[in-house]
């Protein structure tokens, strides 16, 4: 089974949310470590395990990206990381296959379900040779503890409680 370094140059966890239930806002966590054991012959006995740093969040917006490093959203002080550590891989069939996993954030541990795409592996124009994953699900901010909301006079809320999440990971074959 080869070992993958996640290359944290080349590597973003995404996320989308809706804004007042009528658009949506983009961020992202720039700074991922991990590592994952993979092989496409034997799927099944692969694992994962990631860390990212939240205090790389970046949405765009500065005032923003403060507001969600604080106690209201990710209380980046007190919980500087996320992690996810996998339980199960399951083959999906050609490239495709689910991750399931045990995803912590603010120090709440929950399970979710991953699904995944794999690509390469490609030798890059340093001769180090790479594969590529791509993974989605969706999560509710709420299991998590981060409840902060503002109700709107429509009935609305100023922040949707159903997070995507989005992953575009590259590993690098361990030596």
């Amino acid at each position: 089974m080869a070992k993958w370094i996640i290359d944290p140059d080349h590597s973003v966890a995404a996320f989308t949310v809706r804004h007042m239930m009528i658009t949506s806002v983009r961020g992202q966590f720039n700074r991922i470590a991990g590592s994952i054991q993979f092989d496409p012959a034997d799927v099944a006995h692969s694992s994962v395990e990631a860390e990212i740093e939240v205090e790389g969040i970046w949405t765009g917006i500065q005032k923003r990206d403060e507001h969600l490093r604080s106690p209201d959203f990710f209380d980046v002080a007190k919980y500087p990381r996320i992690f996810f550590r996998s339980t199960k891989v399951e083959d999906s069939g050609g490239s495709r296959f689910r991750i399931m996993g045990e995803l912590t954030i603010r120090g709440v541990t929950r399970t979710v379900t991953l699904e995944a795409e794999y690509f390469g592996p490609v030798k890059g124009t340093d001769e180090e040779t790479s594969v590529g994953f791509a993974a989605s699900a969706r999560i509710s901010r709420e299991d998590y503890g981060i409840t902060w909301n503002v109700s709107l006079s429509d009935g609305g809320v100023v922040v949707g409680r159903e997070i995507q999440i989005t992953l575009d990971i590259e590993g690098d074959l361990a030596a």
